[in-house]
């Protein structure tokens, strides 16, 4: 439940084609690590390789975002974008942690479920990142390009560059806006 309303996005589907995975354990507590990745908004401020969030609508618990990331490639930056509809789970549908979940609606990625979770561990938080897509709408190679290019390139290059940052963030304390959860 957000906000007294039902999870709308709810679990991440069973399979999908491309699974890409990107964890960290970060030395901060649950509620520092969520509180920092759930202020999205806060990304782009943050991360050097986030160019923009912007709310297209609803707020900052739950709508629709758009995101924009650069890939680097040494030095040069392949700019990426995509439209998602966005929700913050003070708890995940089983209940059982904190999570952010993410399904893209425009873009090349579109149709792809993401869910970042928080678990407490010795030390800190593991903070899991989990991409599950069938791949671009190509036929014949949609699910080479997904696994070859796309996951491996791009969602994982951003992606463990933004976990990366985050982890930083709320290891030296930048929580810019508190995010109440029941999470230890």
């Amino acid at each position: 439940m957000t906000n007294g309303a039902p999870n709308t996005l709810g679990p991440m589907p069973a399979t999908r084609r491309m699974r890409t995975v990107d964890e960290a354990v970060v030395r901060a507590g649950v509620r520092e690590m969520f509180a920092v990745a759930a202020d999205v908004e806060g990304w782009a401020r943050l991360l050097p390789h986030y160019r923009y969030v912007r709310f297209r609508e609803g707020d900052a618990r739950r709508g629709v975002v758009e995101m924009s990331a650069n890939r680097p490639f040494g030095p040069l930056n392949w700019p990426t974008w995509w439209l998602s509809q966005m929700e913050i789970q003070e708890r995940a549908p089983d209940g059982s942690r904190p999570a952010i979940r993410f399904r893209h609606i425009g873009g090349i990625t579109t149709h792809m479920d993401v869910e970042w979770s928080f678990t407490a561990v010795s030390g800190g938080t593991l903070v899991s990142v989990v991409h599950l897509w069938d791949g671009p709408a190509w036929p014949v190679i949609r699910t080479v390009a997904a696994r070859a290019v796309i996951g491996p390139v791009f969602i994982h290059g951003i992606a463990s560059r933004t976990v990366a940052g985050l982890a930083r963030a709320a290891e030296q304390g930048q929580t810019s806006k508190p995010v109440a959860t029941g999470a230890q």
